[in-house]
């Protein structure tokens, strides 16, 4: 294992730094013709891209291309970023939340009408500070979403968000609740500890004493992470990634029109670095996912180029790991690669969609999950949220025998829940304008070359470039 020396910087000295020279942030409408510029330089610290990134993806805004540079003391981003329409960003109140949002100093200033001038109530998908959470891994099996909710409909616990993914044939979700009868979180140990025995029960039953899983019911904590991040770890700690391999290139290249998950890790001994290159199908909050997976990981991103070009997207990075070491074992980079795969292909959506939007009630996602189970359906994917007396959400659902999905499953969750219910057959590929500055694909003999970014022509040439246009900090 090669070691890169670093000097050792006091925390105290650079908090110091970071106050004496907080973020800049320049948001340039005129630089590119199709998306808008977001430029960001500040003092560098590990997880600062992480959060940059997901800025952006809370407002469900789309990171086309981005270059990145951090190495150093100091860190400097430029993400290419539209509206999901592929619009520029235009609305006042949208540009200003942006730029205070992605300084830290000013983030908790960020009033309420910027807020709703935006068009809604922006709130970051932090774990609660107002709910009880619960965390669940484990196997995936049809009715497993059913049976916990309605366990927590009997011990009186109020659902008001859930987020739930399957990979693998494993299952991790994060379910808000709170007291059903007397509103806010469930701050008794008592009654945690037996509605987290009853949920354990739940998921032992088809699993086994001796299958890996886990079940935790946490009251509201100081200490925030973003729900998916937080999904992510739970998979992860659960081993969701130990069956993953990447598509079967040639020499680390694309057949033509393979659309799988690639990952390769070469070694850039002359720089000091690990070479991570990604090529996958594109889609919303794909660069949230691989940086979560790198910076959970503890690895550090120097250098980065990210691209698109019509569905597909290319990404690569210059990462060491937190101790300043490069990955020199086979083992290693195995292991970083299934990490990968697995962090990109998690939010992946498999069956039909159902979008529901109905009036909000104790025991709505148990009804919802019954009727579904009862019409042979299994849960690939869930994201409900609650606003105000409205429900909002998405369900991705499967048969279980490997049929198509039954159409008449729509009336049946609308007569049970009312309301509005939308089935979109299949999930729609995710495939960007295509822009004259994006990079380019090469064909050879039916293979698709990787594409070649360089450090000194492509990155610096854009950071160089871009650097001097920092407006002024408003």
């Amino acid at each position: 294992m090669e070691f890169i020396y670093q000097p050792y910087i006091d925390p105290e000295f650079e908090s110091l730094i970071e106050r004496i020279y907080p973020p800049r942030v320049c948001i340039d409408n005129d630089a590119c013709e199709d998306c808008t510029l977001v430029k960001v330089d500040s003092a560098n610290k590990h997880g600062i891209l992480l959060e940059m990134v997901q800025v952006l993806t809370d407002l469900d805004l789309v990171i086309s291309k981005s270059y990145i540079s951090s190495d150093g003391g100091w860190f400097m981003d430029v993400f290419h970023v539209t509206d999901q329409l592929g619009n520029k960003l235009t609305d006042e109140s949208l540009l200003l939340y942006i730029q205070q949002a992605l300084c830290p100093s000013r983030r908790e200033k960020i009033s309420r009408e910027i807020q709703t001038h935006v068009g809604r109530e922006v709130i970051p998908r932090d774990v609660s500070t107002e709910h009880t959470a619960l965390e669940m891994a484990g196997i995936d099996r049809p009715g497993l979403m059913s049976e916990m909710s309605a366990v927590l409909l009997e011990l009186g616990c109020n659902v008001t968000s859930a987020v739930a993914w399957t990979h693998n044939t494993r299952a991790a979700c994060i379910i808000y609740v709170e007291d059903g009868f007397k509103g806010g979180p469930i701050t008794d140990p008592i009654r945690l500890a037996h509605v987290e025995d009853l949920l354990e029960n739940v998921v032992e039953a088809h699993d086994g004493k001796r299958e890996r899983r886990s079940v935790r019911l946490t009251g509201p904590t100081p200490s925030q992470t973003h729900t998916e991040r937080r999904l992510h770890q739970l998979m992860h700690a659960d081993g969701d990634y130990e069956r993953c391999c990447g598509c079967d290139g040639l020499g680390g290249e694309h057949k033509m029109g393979c659309d799988g998950t690639h990952v390769t890790v070469e070694s850039c001994k002359e720089k000091g670095y690990s070479v991570v290159y990604v090529r996958s199908r594109d889609r919303p909050k794909l660069l949230f996912d691989t940086v979560c997976a790198l910076t959970d990981l503890q690895y550090v991103v120097f250098h980065a180029v990210v691209a698109s070009k019509g569905s597909m997207a290319d990404q690569e990075y210059f990462i060491r790991q937190k101790d300043g070491c490069t990955l020199d074992t086979e083992s290693e980079r195995h292991r970083l690669t299934q990490c990968l795969i697995a962090a990109i292909e998690r939010r992946v959506s498999h069956g039909m969609r159902l979008e529901i939007c109905t009036q909000n009630r104790m025991g709505l996602l148990s009804d919802i999950t019954r009727v579904l189970r009862e019409n042979g359906l299994s849960i690939s994917r869930v994201e409900l949220e609650t606003r105000g007396d409205t429900a909002v959400g998405s369900f991705y659902v499967k048969d279980v025998s490997g049929h198509d999905v039954n159409p008449n499953i729509v009336e049946a969750v609308k007569r049970e829940i009312g309301g509005s219910v939308l089935a979109v057959r299949k999930s729609p590929k995710w495939a960007p304008q295509a822009s004259s500055s994006r990079t380019g694909q090469n064909t050879k003999g039916g293979i698709e070359d990787r594409p070649k970014f360089s450090l000194g022509s492509l990155l610096w040439s854009q950071l160089e470039r871009l650097s001097g246009n920092f407006g002024h900090i408003i």
